[in-house]
C-alpha cells in the first residue's frame, strides 16, 4: 500500500493526502450493485456515472480501475452506512473494510463519508425531475453516489472541516 492510500472518514487529514486535488470517484455500495458518481478536478461538481452490478471484488475492482484510470481520479469518497443514531452496524464495518480493500488495491486515498440521506435525496431529486419509477430504480444508486460525493467536496473546496 502506498503512503498516500489513506483510509479516514476525516475530511482534513483525506485533504492532506491531496494537497493538489483532483478529479475523485464518489462509491455508493449496495449489496447488490455499487452506484458510480465523479466529480471534477476543482472539487465543483458531482456528477452521477454508472451502476456496477456487484460481483467478486477483483472483478468489481477491475471495472473501477478503468475509471480510475480512464478519469486520472486521484482519491475515492465510499458512502458509510450509519445508524440513523450515527452508530455503526454490520454494513458500516462491511463498507470500510471494502475502502480498506480498494485503497489497497487502487493505491488511492479513500474518504468514508456519512451517507445517511444519500438515497433518499437522490429519489427526491429524480422525482423533482419528473423521472419514471422504472428510471429512478435504475439510477438511483449512481445519484446516491453524486450525493455522497457533493457533500464531500462542499465541504473540502469550503474548507469546512
Amino acid at each position: 500500500m502506498g503512503s498516500d492510500a489513506i483510509v479516514t472518514d476525516n475530511a482534513l487529514d483525506y485533504g492532506d493526502a491531496l494537497p493538489d486535488g483532483g478529479a475523485l470517484l464518489g462509491l455508493d455500495l449496495g449489496t447488490k450493485t455499487i452506484g458510480v458518481a465523479t466529480c471534477d478536478a476543482s472539487w465543483r461538481f458531482a456528477t452521477a456515472g454508472k451502476t456496477i452490478t456487484r460481483s467478486k471484488f477483483t472483478k468489481d475492482c477491475g471495472k473501477l480501475r478503468e475509471i480510475v484510470t480512464e478519469r486520472s481520479v486521484r482519491g475515492l469518497v465510499v458512502g458509510l452506512p450509519r445508524n440513523m443514531d450515527g452508530s455503526e452496524g454490520p454494513r458500516a464495518q462491511a463498507s470500510r473494510a471494502y475502502a480498506r480493500n480498494l485503497a489497497q488495491a487502487l493505491d488511492l486515498p479513500v474518504l468514508l463519508w456519512d451517507e445517511r440521506w444519500s438515497t433518499s435525496s437522490a429519489e427526491s431529486a429524480m422525482i423533482g425531475q419528473d423521472m419514471s419509477r422504472a428510471k429512478r430504480a435504475e439510477k438511483i444508486d449512481s445519484h446516491a453516489a453524486a450525493v455522497i460525493l457533493q457533500g464531500a467536496i462542499d465541504t473540502l473546496a469550503g474548507g469546512g472541516f
